[in-house]
């Protein structure tokens, strides 16, 4: 994990700037995103991050031990949501998701296989292999 100290350390090398400086810039920042954010005002930190305040209103909820009604009060919470390019870079860079079944429908009939490209060689798979069950004894 790094610290405030670590990363104004690692601004200041990065941009060959002086430590306090970087911590002034820094304190500054911090300031005007709480100030602006606390007055409701969302703040948009292109390709790095969005911060808003969210008030979410009274709902009812349910106790999951007995399962009894309850009410649940108004609040507000503080959201950060980290945007496009900030997830693209965690996350290794922009990977495809492979593409999901579509689930097959009641009464829907199956869908065929589509033929086997001319000259393309069949494959035939493996039959799974069967594993015998454990034995297990009683101790005593």
């Amino acid at each position: 994990m790094l610290n405030r100290r670590e990363l104004i350390n690692a601004v200041a090398s990065h941009v060959d700037a002086d430590a306090k400086e970087v911590d002034k810039v820094l304190s500054g920042f911090t300031e005007v995103v709480t100030s602006t954010v606390a007055r409701g005002e969302q703040v948009a930190i292109s390709g790095f991050a969005k911060f808003a305040k969210v008030e979410r209103a009274a709902r009812m909820g349910r106790n999951p031990a007995t399962g009894e009604p309850i009410q649940i009060k108004a609040s507000k919470k503080a959201r950060i949501t980290p945007l496009k390019a900030f997830k693209d870079a965690v996350m290794g860079g922009a990977k495809k998701a492979a593409p999901k079944k579509a689930a097959a429908k009641k009464g829907a009939p199956a869908r065929k296989a589509a033929p086997a490209k001319k000259g393309a060689v069949a494959t035939k798979k493996a039959p799974a292999k069967k594993v015998a069950a454990k034995k297990t004894t009683k101790r005593r």
